[in-house]
């Protein structure tokens, strides 16, 4: 594929300066081109003298003129053709890998932080692309299939990120045997209801404290299918519910991040304290994290979800 089809077809949704086709470029997910100027114009430059797409000057008062190019009918049947070509397969070059290859030489703390600091970069890819489409970057929307097509487009994307996600997750949980002791001791039960799976952690061997507790966790919820949790206050430490340390915000990010629902089971002379009381009363809005006075009611709530 080259710039140039890319650039027909943008124009085929709508006519165009260099420099918007240059803004699309750079805030596309998969138009993967830098959006150099250099690159664009010597591409359309290309492309009007091969009378694919045309172009004419619009005046401004008191602003610079404007060069608009539009596609021509045979940039359109050129467009067309090369959309019903054979696809290229998709290209898998990630330097993570290459790092990974030789990370044997590393200690359990060491691969950790590696993984970590991978899975910080993902993340914050993610967020991104989310932001992206909750922003409504650019997205023809001519008739119902077209705007599907391009919604499928950025699914693609996030699911990508996401199973990137999961890869880690797997991936820590293989190589650190010490993380994987802590699971086995950890004391919990699943509970099933109408072909739907939770799991409840009902004690462990130390209290939660830590982003790689909640993944503990969440890697206990992928091993028995499902994406939904309670928590007891037992099992949590007393910084969890001191806001200041910042313990809270990082494990619920985590379950957020996979997709992990989870009720918290918390007494109320817990729950009404403080800065904590106002945290819980926001988290308590979402759908994300709950928090119940009784494991029989954080139950009801995730099983109906």
């Amino acid at each position: 594929m080259s710039i140039k089809h890319a650039i027909l077809g943008v124009l085929s949704y709508k006519p165009s300066t260099g420099y918007e086709l240059k803004k699309i470029f750079e805030e596309s997910s998969f138009m993967y081109w830098s959006g150099n100027n250099n690159q664009i114009y010597k591409a359309l430059v290309e492309l009007l003298d091969e009378d694919l797409v045309s172009n004419e000057v619009q005046h401004q008062t008191g602003s610079p003129s404007r060069k608009i190019y539009t596609i021509t009918e045979e940039g359109a049947a050129e467009l067309k053709e090369w959309v019903l070509s054979i696809p290229d397969v998709p290209e898998f070059k990630k330097t993570f890998l290459v790092q990974l290859a030789w990370a044997d030489q590393l200690n359990i703390d060491e691969i950790d932080l590696l993984l970590s600091r991978y899975e910080n970069e993902i993340m914050m890819k993610l967020f991104m692309e989310q932001e992206k489409i909750r922003r409504g970057i650019f997205s023809p929307d001519r008739s119902a299939r077209e705007r599907y097509i391009w919604e499928m487009i950025g699914d693609n994307i996030i699911s990508s990120y996401r199973n990137e996600l999961s890869w880690i997750l797997k991936l820590r949980q293989e190589l650190t045997e010490d993380i994987k002791t802590e699971v086995n001791k950890m004391n919990y039960r699943v509970i099933e209801y109408n072909n739907k799976n939770l799991v409840e952690c009902l004690s462990v061997p130390r209290a939660l404290s830590t982003e790689q507790d909640a993944l503990d966790l969440i890697a206990v919820c992928g091993e028995n299918d499902t994406n939904l949790l309670i928590l007891h206050a037992a099992v949590l430490s007393d910084d969890f519910f001191k806001l200041r340390t910042g313990i809270a915000g990082q494990m619920l990010q985590k379950f957020i991040n996979y997709h992990v629902t989870v009720a918290a089971v918390i007494p109320e002379e817990i729950a009404i304290k403080g800065s904590l009381k106002k945290m819980l009363s926001e988290s308590n809005k979402g759908r994300h994290f709950r928090t119940f006075s009784s494991s029989n009611d954080a139950q009801d709530w995730l099983f109906s979800l």
